[in-house]
């Protein structure tokens, strides 16, 4: 296990920001620039342990090993392959994930 992972994020996760930039600009464009700073910084920090975040609860339906880091009302939702943790999608947590959701 390495002591320090790279942190990828996908092409359809960083949409996913965009999306929950734009959902939570619609009220509050400050409070949309904080929050998207704070998660960024919250998946950063997936470069050391990404091993604490659980996996997903769909793993037992879509046989897949995909962990989520939760943040608020959203989940980044990753897997790990070798020293890289790449973050698939950024979703909010209410959603589940099914084989139509970009992966």
């Amino acid at each position: 296990m390495p002591s320090k992972y790279e942190v990828l994020i996908t092409a359809t996760a960083e949409a996913d920001l965009r999306e929950v930039f734009a959902y939570i600009a619609e009220a509050n464009p400050e409070n949309a620039e904080k929050f998207i700073g704070f998660l960024a910084a919250q998946v950063s920090t997936l470069e050391k342990m990404p091993l604490r975040c659980p996996p997903v609860p769909e793993n037992k339906v879509l046989g897949t090993q995909y962990r989520h880091l939760l943040y608020g009302e959203y989940r980044a939702i990753f897997k790990i392959e070798k020293s890289h943790v790449i973050v698939m999608r950024i979703v909010h947590g209410s959603r589940l994930m099914d084989d139509g959701m970009g992966f």
